[in-house]
């Protein structure tokens, strides 16, 4: 996975992505917003990543958009609108990311402003660091957050949501915490390091089909009936049942011992 916007790195079952433009505090431009999603289409394509941890660089998570790549597609002359084009692509990276079937790891330091606050909604698990500030900056600056918007309002409901988009303001780690935007926060002695080294031993213990399978089944909550879900869900179940993985995940739960999937490498 080459990038020139990102950091990748493999390291066994986990797969460390860095947004890597430091002197603009990793700002999104269209290129990074391609790689981004390439990796995570890679990830679906290639299988056996069991977490994707996104970080950023230097002490931020991400800036938001770089009003830059804006300036330069307004100034575009293109039969489609090339504004909304740029605009929609980000919309397309966070889906990609939101429907991975593998677990999405936010580590959220400095600014987490803009797309950086999108990524954090998409993410399973979003971890902030003491210097972690989240803000919604665009109507601030006489825009939307266009692509955002429905993530942040699943995160966060509708009043929340509202809130955030009619004052801006900033939100740091303990609220964060409290509204359900980010899941812990470091505290005291405990860095965002060692929440994350303690979150991937509790994904390590979980079998990676069963997290695919519950992660959709999540998602499909409230976009169909209650009744044909729950079909659905039987179904699946009884599907993953019959594998050799549940035989032995509860095999090994019986005899106290570590489920095959839950090692240490």
């Amino acid at each position: 996975m080459q990038a020139d916007t990102l950091k990748v790195e493999r390291r066994s079952h986990w797969l460390y992505v860095t947004l890597n433009r430091p002197k603009r505090r990793n700002a999104m431009n269209r290129k990074m917003v391609e790689e981004l999603t390439n990796v995570a289409q890679t990830v679906r394509e290639e299988g056996g990543v069991r977490a994707v941890i996104l970080r950023g660089a230097d002490g931020h998570f991400c800036a938001g958009g770089d009003v830059s790549d804006m300036a330069g597609a307004m100034n575009t002359v293109h039969e489609t609108d090339p504004v909304a084009s740029l605009n929609r692509s980000f919309g397309h990276m966070l889906e990609a990311i939101d429907t991975l079937p593998c677990a999405v790891i936010t580590v959220c330091e400095g600014a987490v402003m803009g797309g950086g606050f999108g990524l954090a909604c998409v993410a399973d698990v979003t971890l902030a660091a003491s210097s972690a500030r989240f803000r919604l900056p665009e109507t601030s600056l006489g825009i939307t957050p266009a692509q955002i918007a429905p993530f942040i309002v699943r995160r966060l409901g509708h009043s929340h949501a509202r809130r955030l988009a009619v004052t801006g303001q900033t939100i740091r780690p303990e609220e964060a915490v409290r509204l359900g935007l980010a899941h812990a926060r470091a505290n005291g002695d405990e860095t965002v390091d060692d929440i994350l080294d303690a979150t991937l031993g509790r994904i390590r213990r979980c079998e990676p089909t069963a997290v695919a399978a519950t992660k959709s089944l999540v998602d499909r909550t409230g976009s169909m009936p209650l009744a044909a879900l729950l079909d659905d869900a039987a179904t699946e179940f009884s599907a993953l049942v019959r594998r050799p993985e549940a035989k032995a995940g509860m095999t090994a739960f019986l005899r106290r011992q570590p489920a095959p999937w839950d090692q240490e490498n």
